[in-house]
């Protein structure tokens, strides 16, 4: 308990630094959001509209401290302002519109490439120098090392554009109204293959030869020559006895890419116009929609913060040194 309080503690003052950071960088930016609002409807803004979009975007002429207590309480209960290319769109109605996609998107990629690269690294460690240790791993790492974008395109082109197998953009089909019915979830997961597709690609090889590496070093321990030696089962001794030890370091990368989910598909996003946080953070970056820019990355730093406290109690669960010490 001790452990996980000290967590806690750690995870609070990271989240108040980052809100701090929020608050303060965008005001050390040379000029504000009104002013860009302003000079776009040239002149047809009265002089107490300008002062009343300020008081709304939290732009006053308070002393910092006064407005960085006013921004707390703001954050503190759920206030992030109005978007200003989406103007008199609330930020949090904005981000909320466009999570749930990027939540999906993230999710199945990370939990399709964590369990097949696993399991592959853990057969490949296995059965060390046979065609799936000495083939595949190099395979995949030359696909890996391809940018994101780059793939992306790449299978657009092929099964978008030539074969025409699959959607070119957006998240379902163009004039469909978003319902739970069994039709528009198999649009959703039709829309969802080429993308999905291409993170888990990229991203597999790095799961597959993580856990190659620590299999191979795991079988070496002593505990595992004892339960060959007591004659059990070898898919007893390779699941319950060295992938369950090899699996700690997967399992803390796997929180860390958990919390990155919420921005980390920005290039896919944007090459298949998906909906989502990536693709809404860059549209809000080429308007210099500050609230907007702020709430994302509140949320995105929220959520990093989030998984990394979830996988330090599945630490504590997995891994008795944790709980001694």
């Amino acid at each position: 308990m001790g452990y996980i309080l000290r967590r806690l503690g750690f995870y609070l003052v990271a989240f108040w630094v980052s809100i701090t950071l929020n608050f303060f960088l965008p005001r050390f930016m040379p000029g504000d959001p009104v002013s860009r609002m302003v000079a776009r409807l040239q002149g047809q803004i009265r002089p107490d509209q300008i002062e009343a979009l300020r008081e709304s975007f939290g732009l006053s002429d308070a002393p910092l401290w006064e407005q960085y207590l006013r921004y707390l309480g703001q954050i503190f209960s759920g206030d992030l302002g109005f978007s200003i290319s989406r103007f008199p769109t609330p930020v949090v109605d904005v981000i909320s519109s466009v999570l749930g996609w990027t939540l999906l998107l993230g999710f199945v990629s990370l939990i399709v490439a964590v369990v097949i690269g696993n399991v592959l690294g853990i057969l490949a460690a296995w059965r060390r120098g046979g065609i799936l240790d000495s083939v595949v791993p190099p395979v995949l790492i030359f696909i890996g090392s391809f940018p994101y974008f780059w793939l992306a395109m790449g299978l657009l082109y092929l099964f978008g554009v030539t074969l025409q197998a699959f959607p070119l953009r957006h998240a379902y089909a163009v004039g469909t109204v978003p319902e739970f019915s069994l039709a528009f979830v198999g649009d959703v997961a039709y829309h969802l293959i080429l993308p999905a597709t291409s993170i888990v690609l990229v991203s597999i090889g790095g799961w597959m030869l993580g856990m190659r590496n620590t299999m191979i070093a795991t079988n070496a321990e002593d505990y595992i020559v004892m339960a060959e030696a007591k004659g059990l089962r070898p898919n007893r001794v390779m699941m319950q006895y060295a992938a369950r030890n090899a699996l700690l370091p997967s399992v803390t990368a796997f929180g860390m890419s958990l919390g990155f989910v919420v921005g980390g598909a920005l290039l896919t996003e944007v090459v298949f116009a998906y909906p989502g946080v990536g693709y809404t953070l860059l549209a809000a970056v080429q308007n210099l929609d500050y609230p907007l820019m702020q709430g994302l990355f509140l949320t995105i730093t929220t959520a990093v913060l989030i998984a990394n406290f979830l996988v330090d109690i599945v630490y504590v669960r997995l891994d008795p040194r944790v709980r001694v010490s």
